[in-house]
């Protein structure tokens, strides 16, 4: 799969299909791009996209804040994850990766040293979201 979603969740499905059309996924991949349904994708994309906009907003921010706005979007897809209303639809192993991938790659974005970051912490990369995650 693509490592980051290139604008929103739905693109990043629709990249899948591609990848997968081109040879580039196998074909066991085929059906991530077709098993979710359009109120999961947008409610997926709103909560990317709010995490997005807070960590714009934070200048030069303290671990604290940090971990703050990553426990709000952890919580968020956690909330998206169990939401009854995608009729059954929740987030693959592959997709959770790619989401605390995501998570990883947008506070890097943002100025913040993810590394130094969880260092401080002493947890380990793959780590980030974990004291929230249930997906």
């Amino acid at each position: 799969m693509a490592s980051r979603p290139p604008e929103n969740w739905r693109a990043w499905m629709a990249q899948v299909a591609r990848d997968v059309e081109a040879g580039i996924l196998g074909p066991e991949c085929a059906s991530a791009a077709e098993m979710y349904p359009e109120s999961l994708l947008r409610a997926t994309d709103s909560v990317l996209e709010a995490f997005e906009a807070e960590m714009r907003g934070l200048v030069k921010p303290s671990d604290e804040e940090v971990f703050g706005a990553v426990e709000r979007v952890v919580l968020a897809l956690n909330a998206v994850d169990r939401d009854l209303r995608h009729s059954g639809a929740r987030f693959c192993t592959e997709e959770r990766e790619q989401l605390c991938e995501y998570v990883d790659l947008t506070l890097g974005e943002h100025g913040v040293n993810v590394a130094a970051l969880l260092a401080r912490r002493g947890i380990d990369r793959a780590g980030i979201t974990d004291a929230w995650r249930d997906w």
